[in-house]
């Protein structure tokens, strides 16, 4: 089949389907996998097609409000949606959409007969064992956890509402609103696979058919690279270090959050490796490093912790690589998965990003360093996740929905 991925976010938000893209490939299947155009390296080194998305996500800042944010989301999918038709040739035989393309590509699909599946990296369908992944929310027992996660969806199609109206007319197709189309999808139980492991979160048992949870799609690197020079002589020249990184958090922070991590490290007697992200992170010293992008595979289990934002995917790299973390999430559904390392016992309580400081985080590595509890817990989930194979797994569901 050619195989069309769309996914459109940060780095975590497309990273993980390549890793998918390539499995689908070596499966015999040809894949494209559309982005906004920050991402078209890490989609070639991969060795699949690069389409190209409009629209850019930018960079979030720590304090930015929810009214601002849903401003911010709001003017990236309509700058999303008048390109993304564009994105798929007539030649396609599958579309595979993301969580933030979904409520796009559905029309899509109308238009064209396209089939598609659902490939989400977040749990956002409603159920009663947590609330909403976006909100950052406590359990508010079942009954309230549903009826928040139904209130959630709707206002993510308010968020889509202008982006799909102007969609639908280059499509000619009759309006519809983006609710609408959504109750349409879970009436007919479109399948949705979701990349996360089982060991985070199990699969709820109110959900409807047709939602499964295959395990992690990793971000895909060629199996002859190797971590830079520079990292491993850091490495080997004392014990192991923490990494502290926001990812693509943070923007316009950097003197002050490494101000901050370095004053914690000292005070909890580590050494450390910051990652410069979106933030801008950077410290001098011989027992500190500054590194850029580096593939989680090779550097987490090397580690002694992670200091994180809490994201998807670095949350379920240093499970995978059996090191316990410290969170510090900042927006969006870092605090659900933040919270969720905490209840397995891998990570220690979050620390809401607005509330950092150098004395608490330096009380939090220590004790995730040196408290055996933590990477106890920490290698039992890597355990369950190993014997997942998200990818494989999601090939094989893929080749029965269109076998069928």
């Amino acid at each position: 089949m050619r195989i069309m991925i769309a996914a459109a976010g940060s780095r975590g938000d497309v990273a993980p389907y390549t890793g998918l893209g390539a499995e689908l490939s070596r499966a015999g299947h040809d894949v494209a996998l559309a982005a906004t155009d920050t991402f078209a390296p890490l989609v070639r080194d991969a060795g699949l097609e690069f389409r190209s998305l409009p629209a850019d996500t930018g960079t979030r800042g720590g304090g930015a409000g929810r009214r601002e944010l849903m401003r911010t989301a709001a003017a990236f999918v309509t700058e999303l949606g008048r390109g993304f038709a564009d994105a798929v040739d007539k030649g396609t035989d599958l579309l595979l959409l993301s969580a933030t393309t979904a409520p796009l590509g559905w029309h899509l699909t109308e238009a064209t007969g396209t089939p598609s599946i659902g490939v989400y990296l977040q749990p956002t369908a409603p159920t009663g064992d947590f609330p909403p992944v976006v909100t950052g929310s406590r359990s508010l027992g079942r009954l309230a956890n549903r009826a928040t996660g139904h209130f959630a969806l709707r206002m993510a199609d308010r968020v889509y509402e202008p982006a799909v109206a102007q969609l639908r007319r280059h499509l000619s197709l009759p309006p519809v609103s983006a609710s609408e189309m959504r109750r349409r999808q879970e009436r007919a139980n479109w399948p949705v696979l979701h990349g996360f492991s089982t060991a985070l979160v199990p699969r709820p048992s109110d959900w409807r058919p047709g939602l499964r949870v295959t395990g992690n799609w990793w971000p895909r690197h060629a199996a002859t690279e190797r971590l830079p020079t520079e990292i491993e002589d850091f490495l080997s020249a004392g014990p192991r270090p923490v990494l502290v990184g926001f990812g693509s958090m943070a923007s316009g922070d950097g003197a002050r959050l490494s101000e901050i991590a370095v004053r914690a490290l000292r005070r909890a007697g580590l050494r450390g490796i910051l990652q410069a992200g979106s933030a801008g992170l950077a410290a001098d010293g011989d027992d500190v490093l500054t590194v850029g992008d580096v593939p989680h595979a090779l550097l987490f289990p090397r580690l002694a912790a992670v200091v994180h934002h809490g994201g998807a995917g670095t949350s379920a790299a240093a499970l995978r690589a059996a090191v316990p973390a410290v969170t510090v999430p900042v927006t969006a559904d870092q605090p659900f998965w933040a919270a969720r390392l905490a209840a397995v016992g891998a990570a220690t309580d979050p620390i809401p990003f607005r509330s950092l400081t150098a004395e608490r985080l330096a009380d939090s590595l220590g004790r995730a360093v040196k408290q055996q509890a933590y990477s106890r817990a920490a290698a039992r989930a890597a355990q369950h996740m190993a014997a997942e194979d998200g990818a494989g797994r999601a090939l094989g569901t893929i080749r029965q929905l269109t076998d069928g």
